[in-house]
């Protein structure tokens, strides 16, 4: 088609006339809404950096005699990285006569791997660097796959708290409702014990 047929085509349907394929022979071109069409190239592209997986590692320093308490907050983080499907390092940290034994660091790691093998497993092996020991733990979800189950469950919650707007409050007024009620029982009860005692000691 000429190009002046195709110019007067775009000016009579109020659209653009769009060169889409140059190195044809002849060139190919489109009529079309340039305009809307940009937006939804750039809603396509910010769609697809959403989706968009990026490989993160994470990362949790121990010490070789750590208390039970703070080895479960620590492997509560690791947990919270596996599951959202983050690699992560974890690193010994010896001092002093500790790097005379290493076999504490190699059993502490072998430990937090059992205890989280249903998230992930062992990518890298333990091993000396030198003042601390390093394990890599893999996730067994891909990361497109946490964020997907991530994104469902942040729905869920914005549907259920849609449904019952009022079910905290009201929650929270029952509970106060029975508090108030338990604390009158018991200064009753605390009343009515009195002139018993009183009566006791005439």
């Amino acid at each position: 088609m000429p190009l002046a047929k195709a110019l007067e085509l775009a000016q009579e349907y109020d659209l653009d006339l769009v060169e889409v394929a140059a190195s044809a022979r002849p060139p190919v071109c489109k009529l079309m809404d340039y305009g809307k069409f940009k937006y939804e190239s750039a809603m396509k592209a910010r769609e697809a950096r959403k989706n968009q997986a990026h490989t993160v590692i994470k990362e949790m320093k121990l010490r070789p005699k750590i208390d039970p308490h703070d080895y479960d907050t620590k492997k509560g983080h690791v947990v919270r990285f596996l599951k959202q499907g983050d690699k992560v390092k974890i690193t010994i940290m010896f001092r002093g006569r500790e790097q005379s034994r290493p076999e504490l660091g190699y059993r502490l790691l072998q430990r937090l791997a059992s205890d989280v093998e249903d998230l992930g497993f062992i990518e890298s092996n333990p091993k000396q660097d030198g003042r601390n020991m390093i394990m890599v733990l893999g996730p067994h979800k891909k990361k497109t796959e946490a964020m997907a189950e991530a994104r469902q469950a942040q729905e869920a919650r914005k549907a259920e708290a849609k449904a019952n707007p009022g079910r905290s409050q009201n929650a929270a007024d029952a509970d106060a409702v029975n508090a108030d009620g338990d604390s009158d029982v018991e200064v009753a009860a605390a009343d009515a014990e009195a002139p018993a005692e009183a009566s006791a000691e005439a």
